[in-house]
């Protein structure tokens, strides 16, 4: 079963655009966890960036107070995140890339220019009994990094994948997409396949996420091996309209004939 991890950064997101600064507001992403949870997710995922620009510290402890699924934090390899991580003992971290202007991750880990460092963290984490994860683009070079590191996932970078679709076949919606909706060509699409073959020949679990929507997503179920999917913008998106709970229902069924 492919399972469903929520990002709730959006909705802080929200929050932080009028309380910014502040110890209060709304909406609260530790009851969207809850709601999501409710709703049949199988895991929260939250990014504690270093500028705090949406998560904050307070959210992630209350998160690992109330989160009865997997939690999963999103985060830097700098000094001061990975303290706050081993402290915290989420059950999986996925170490991604930070850039101070970026509006959100918009590419993946250099594993091979930063392996040695990656490895120390990896060993840090997985001592503590904490997961690692490795967000990357599906480059074999990456891929192949990442097991040297000895990281039991790697999330696959899907953000070219659903620029390209939406350069191919049409503006993205918050509607859900038909069944049979699944493109036939697609370079970055057969880019994940090759990916996630060779992340499961070396022993990797694999994940996706970044961009994935309810329109792009069938053609997703082309790549094999996937354990888990994290999608936060388009569920949160699809909840203004629809109510939170109906969102991540809606995503679930989309997911739900994912053969592997």
């Amino acid at each position: 079963m492919l399972k469903l991890g929520v990002n709730i950064d959006h909705v802080a997101t929200i929050r932080e655009a009028r309380y910014r600064g502040l110890a209060h507001g709304e909406p609260d992403p530790v009851e969207a966890a809850r709601i999501c949870e409710a709703a049949g997710a199988h895991g929260i995922t939250a990014h504690l960036r270093e500028d705090r620009r949406h998560i904050q510290d307070r959210d992630v402890w209350k998160l690992r107070e109330v989160v009865q699924t997997r939690l999963n934090l999103e985060m830097a390899n700098s000094p001061e995140i990975v303290a706050i991580a081993l402290k915290l003992k989420p059950e999986i971290v996925c170490l991604v890339p930070e850039r101070r202007q970026e509006v959100t991750t918009e590419g993946g880990l250099d594993v091979v220019a930063n392996e040695r460092a990656l490895t120390e963290t990896r060993k840090r984490m997985n001592d503590a009994g904490i997961e690692v994860s490795l967000f990357i683009a599906p480059d074999a070079a990456q891929i192949e990094a990442s097991a040297r590191v000895g990281s039991e996932f790697i999330e696959l970078h899907t953000g070219q994948f659903a620029h390209e679709y939406f350069e191919k076949w049409g503006e993205a919606t918050d509607e859900p997409a038909r069944e049979d909706a699944r493109p036939t060509e697609s370079r970055e699409l057969q880019r994940l396949i090759d990916g996630a073959k060779l992340a499961h020949k070396l022993g990797l679990q694999v994940n996706a996420g970044h961009g994935l929507n309810f329109v792009n997503l069938p053609t997703l179920h082309r790549v094999p091996h996937l354990v888990e999917l994290n999608i936060g913008h388009s569920i949160v998106s699809r909840a203004v309209f629809v109510g939170l709970e109906r969102a991540v229902r809606e995503m679930l069924q989309l997911m739900s004939g994912y053969a592997g």
